[in-house]
């Protein structure tokens, strides 16, 4: 893995991302996971909800041995562990997994049961984005999986832009990609994904929240189903 560390300021950051954004729109997904690599060495990350291992292949062949950061919530279905563990077993990855501060029992316990169903967004904020924060504070820049087609909330995903939030780069290699170049990818690479996606489920996250989608809906229309809720905190 590349050891280079350049520090950078926010600033500095900042404007990398914007003329990268610009630079490398018509660029590959692998083009711009090796500029990832090429300019941030081990202070890239990618992260993943192991719904596939598409962002993770790309990325362990740009950058072998790169950090796969994956969110433990308590919540996940057995399948998306499973992907996870079989990730670790196969990949040229070094896959991190991040936990809450509390255990879904602590949660329960200082905010009552099944928050998922009464705060949504509290409930994510506490096992999903605080937790990232925390985990991508080494790094100057993190990968994401974000597709523009998915839904109209992601309809305007840069491939490499600015985490106003975090305050990093964040990168998004297959953000031009279908669904049809994801699943020609997969078959062309064999790449690990998630069970789920063969039995209804069109994008996976905590179970709760999650439900298989129905025909013409769209890949985001089973989290959160029936809520004005579409993004866990991460994205948005």
């Amino acid at each position: 893995m590349t050891t280079v560390q350049e520090e950078r300021t926010t600033e500095e950051l900042k404007a990398l991302a914007e003329r990268a954004g610009r630079e490398l729109e018509d660029a590959s997904a692998l083009e711009i996971l090796r500029w990832a690599a090429d300019t941030f060495g081990s202070r890239f990350c990618v992260t993943s909800s192991m719904e596939d291992a598409v962002v993770a292949h790309l990325a362990s062949r740009a950058l072998p041995g790169v950090d796969v950061v994956f969110l433990d919530t308590g919540y996940h279905f057995p399948e998306t562990i499973g992907t996870r563990d079989a990730v670790e077993a196969v990949m040229d990855v070094n896959v991190i997994t991040l936990t809450p501060r509390q255990t879904v029992a602590e949660q329960d316990a200082e905010y009552g049961p099944r928050l998922h169903d009464r705060d949504p967004d509290l409930c994510c904020a506490l096992r999903k984005v605080k937790p990232l924060e925390e985990g991508l504070k080494g790094y100057q820049a993190w990968a994401t999986g974000l597709r523009r087609d998915e839904s109209e909330t992601r309809a305007d995903t840069p491939v490499v832009g600015w985490d106003d939030k975090r305050r990093k780069v964040k990168i998004s290699p297959i953000a031009k990609w279908s669904q049809e170049d994801v699943q020609t990818y997969v078959a062309e690479h064999g790449v690990l994904t998630n069970p789920l996606l063969m039995d209804g489920y069109a994008s996976v996250g905590c179970a709760p929240c999650t439900r298989r989608v129905l025909e013409g809906e769209d890949a985001r229309a089973g989290r959160w189903a029936g809520r004005s809720k579409t993004e866990c905190g991460l994205h948005g």
